[in-house]
């Protein structure tokens, strides 16, 4: 069986697991939840980067930077995994949702300035694919209209726009480092910060709301409570276990990008056919290989395509059900125009196999077995 996903991992991981225990440092900011932040900070150019629990954290933690406020309302495409809308329900907000571009699945930067009321308080741009969003325009909007950016980059780590890092446009940005992104803790994320100024609200956030963080550095004498937070520390072995794949994060995405090439070129020919649509990554953007998607005829189509790959031991599935469909998503939020793609264009999309270590005649069995469906 080809499995959909399996989770990165470096040979130096369990030693470096090891060291933690060794030294009786497995809690969070540890010496490899440091490495980490110092990584990505070189890496993005970002002003700070904080790991953390969870991409899903880091979105909160940008809401509650923010002063996200019930009431207040929060612009993002429906497209998108729960993470997006809950980080701000849970401060009372309202997710305002509006429809995607059937390109790149990215929201649709055109419908977003319709959309702004006079309770609009920030704009949540979700990095789909690891394929940017048009971030020149949906930064003007912002600038225009008072409102802060946070931007969704869970699957954006390596990849550029206009050759700056994803999650560095907007004032607050989220990765992802779950297990089945291109670099993994298992379970984890980072906040990446644009303005130094507020790094120290962040890591008063991050630390359960206390100034612990300057405790450490030796700033202060003690620590105290000094606003609201939560723990959204990860454990210095989650760090430990993925800044063993930063390393040599280059090789990773080379091996990533071999593979998405591969079924590019393979498939091509179901594409100028008109039997597939193959993913967009338009001028400007260089992705990361996050995931390789084709688009079928319809969902019916899409199902059959699923079951046969399965029947040939090939595990393969779709994304998401857009939010604006869900129960939760019709009782916290509202869609604001038309839904001519955001539907239609979730029930074509199939995600083949991709993972760091997929090998190439397994691709090609892959491809093998789409064109054997459509023959």
């Amino acid at each position: 069986m080809i499995n959909f996903n399996v989770p990165p991992y470096v040979e130096t991981a369990m030693g470096y697991i090891q060291e933690c225990v060794r030294n009786q440092k497995i809690c969070g900011d540890g010496p490899y939840t440091k490495k980490c932040n110092e990584w990505l900070e070189k890496k993005t150019g970002t002003a700070k980067a904080l790991l953390t629990t969870s991409c899903t954290h880091a979105l909160e933690m940008g809401a509650l930077l923010c002063d996200v406020k019930p009431g207040d309302e929060v612009i993002m495409p429906a497209y998108t995994f729960v993470s997006t809308a809950d980080a701000f329900v849970l401060r009372g907000a309202v997710p305002v949702f509006v429809d995607i571009r059937p390109d790149t699945m990215n929201i649709d930067e055109r419908k977003i300035e319709d959309a702004i009321t006079d309770r609009t308080r920030v704009i949540a741009p979700v990095q789909y694919a690891g394929v940017s969003c048009e971030m020149d325009t949906i930064m003007d909007i912002a600038a225009r209209h008072h409102l802060k950016v946070v931007e969704d980059a869970a699957q954006g780590i390596m990849s550029t726009y206009k050759g700056r890092a994803l999650g560095t446009f907007g004032d607050f940005g989220a990765l992802s480092f779950h297990e089945t992104k291109n670099y993994s803790a298992g379970e984890g994320g980072a906040i990446l910060i644009r303005d130094p100024e507020m790094i120290e609200s962040a890591e008063i956030i991050r630390e359960k709301g206390t100034n612990r963080s300057k405790y450490y550095r030796g700033q202060i004498d003690k620590y105290t409570w000094m606003d609201q937070g939560s723990s959204y520390l990860p454990s210095d072995m989650n760090a430990a276990y993925l800044y063993s794949q930063l390393e040599v994060a280059d090789t990773i995405a080379e091996d990533r990008m071999a593979t998405w090439n591969h079924y590019y070129e393979g498939l091509q020919g179901l594409a100028q056919d008109g039997r597939i649509e193959l993913p967009v990554v338009p001028e400007g953007c260089v992705h990361n290989a996050h995931m390789f998607y084709i688009k079928t005829k319809d969902i019916t189509e899409r199902t059959e395509l699923i079951n046969h790959l399965k029947a040939n031991e090939i595990l393969s599935v779709f994304h998401y059900i857009p939010l604006h469909t869900a129960p939760a998503g019709q009782r916290f939020g509202r869609f604001h125009g038309a839904d001519e793609y955001t539907t239609k264009e979730s029930e074509r999309l199939l995600r083949l196999p991709m993972y760091y270590g997929l090998k190439p005649e397994q691709t090609e069995y892959i491809i093998e077995k789409v064109k054997a469906f459509y023959a």
